[in-house]
């Protein structure tokens, strides 16, 4: 192993100890697990190292090209990679095709969340053996859609596309949607529950556990408080009755070591087959935060629940009518529904640059509402200015320049991420990664 690969190695462990360091303690497995999902390709193990990538932003990657005062506190996804892009019923009842996954949303600059989108174009275009050209019109495309469609929001929205619907979606991004479209309340119920003595209750499996008499009634009270974070606009939920909690330790990349609950409740008829289930999570620091220095932002928030909840209020027009925060045992958890209407994209099926560029095309445009929602014209005054003018007043100063840059950090950095991969599977492997 090279000097140099031995130092960002050392710094990749610096980064991950950090960020990991006290959740890694509590739950070595939990973590184990995670490590070896990350070890299993370079898009995996970007998807769960966004400490390290804003770490490089703000060190060696920094480049504050296209950003001012305004366009650096632009309300943020924080994690805007290929795969946390999916389908929700909304508040209004329709489903669509949007950004999800908001545990790491805060307030930054917006070209972190186009250039960690762009560096995972150029991660996932490497694995379908796409040419540097391919990958180069697929960032240009994903940039240009984003600045045609947060122009025409700014210019009044009459040219604005708007959200990805059945009404307005096609390819691959209309299956997805039909394919959500046929989930139903009662399938997900049969996944996690059964019926005994004419009751439904939560089965238990991998991952799920019974929780005792303290616990039970320490989660009771934080649904209380929980209720009153919920909008009082007439899409409150009509029964608020619990029938059954189990414990949930996460399984997923990005949330290893998290304790989370879910609840079944009541529908709004005593028939069995309208419980909905209900998850309350512990939130975390998001990994952006570290290096945002805005006192503005950080006291903004309660807790780290709050500010997930708010994030996602802010970034997703009509978001779902459950979701909401409260506190356990002093910590912030998020709560929200477990929806039987969310699909994922699968990029497995979308292979050739002609059907990827379909779809990037769309989840720039997705993106690019994002980003103009949470603004001055939002409940939330915390981004107290028009970020789409804000954005597009930078950009339009050097367009094609504002595209170059975004594919050529696009190609470095997923550079970056593939050897990074390997240095961190060599790390691992070799038990180099302290508490696990």
């Amino acid at each position: 192993m090279s000097t140099v690969t031995g130092m960002r190695a050392d710094f990749i462990i610096d980064v991950l100890t950090r960020e990991f360091g006290e959740l890694m303690a509590l739950d070595p497995a939990a973590f184990r697990r995670k490590f070896r999902k990350m070890a299993a390709s370079p898009f995996a193990f970007y998807r769960g190292s966004a400490a390290l990538f804003y770490a490089d932003l703000s060190g060696d990657y920094r480049d504050d090209s296209f950003l001012d005062a305004r366009t650096s506190r632009v309300w943020i996804h924080g994690d805007l990679h290929a795969e946390n892009f999916g389908t929700y019923m909304n508040s209004s009842g329709h489903l669509v095709f949007n950004v999800n996954d908001f545990d790491e949303a805060y307030v930054g600059p917006y070209s972190w969340d186009l250039k960690r989108f762009s560096a995972s174009v150029a991660l996932i275009g490497y694995s379908k053996a796409l040419s540097d050209e391919s990958i180069t019109a697929l960032v240009t495309t994903f940039a240009q859609a984003y600045l045609t469609e947060l122009r025409a929001i700014a210019h009044g929205g009459d040219d604005a596309i708007g959200s990805i619907t059945l009404k307005n979606a096609t390819g691959v991004l209309r299956r997805v949607l039909q394919e959500a479209r046929l989930n139903t309340r009662v399938g997900l119920l049969a996944q996690q529950t059964t019926i005994d003595d004419y009751e439904r209750r939560f089965s238990l499996g991998d991952g799920v556990y019974e929780v005792d008499e303290a616990v039970d009634a320490k989660v009771r009270e934080a649904f209380g408080r929980y209720l009153s974070t919920l909008p009082n606009d007439g899409a409150r939920p009509v029964s608020l009755h619990i029938k059954d909690i189990k414990l949930r330790k996460g399984v997923g990349i990005g949330s290893a070591g998290l304790p989370s609950y879910n609840l079944l409740l009541e529908g709004h008829t005593e028939a069995l087959e309208n419980d909905v289930i209900i998850y309350m999570k512990q939130a975390q620091v998001p990994a952006v935060a570290r290096w945002i220095d805005d006192d503005r932002v950080r006291g903004y928030f309660t807790h780290q629940g709050h500010r997930t909840a708010e994030s996602q209020l802010a970034l997703q027009a009509h978001a779902d009518p459950w979701l909401g925060y409260t506190e356990l045992d002093g910590v912030g958890q998020l709560v929200a529904e477990v929806s039987p209407y969310a699909a994922d994209l699968d990029w497995s099926d979308v292979n050739e640059p002609e059907e990827l560029s379909g779809v990037i095309a769309d989840l720039g445009r997705a993106v690019a509402r994002m980003h103009s929602v949470a603004d001055d014209e939002s409940s939330h005054d915390l981004v107290d200015f028009s970020t789409e003018e804000a954005i597009v007043a930078v950009v339009d100063k050097d367009e094609a320049g504002f595209v170059r840059h975004l594919v050529e950090f696009a190609h470095r950095y997923g550079d970056q991420a593939r050897e990074d991969h390997q240095d961190f599977v060599d790390v691992f492997r070799n038990d180099r990664l302290p508490g696990l």
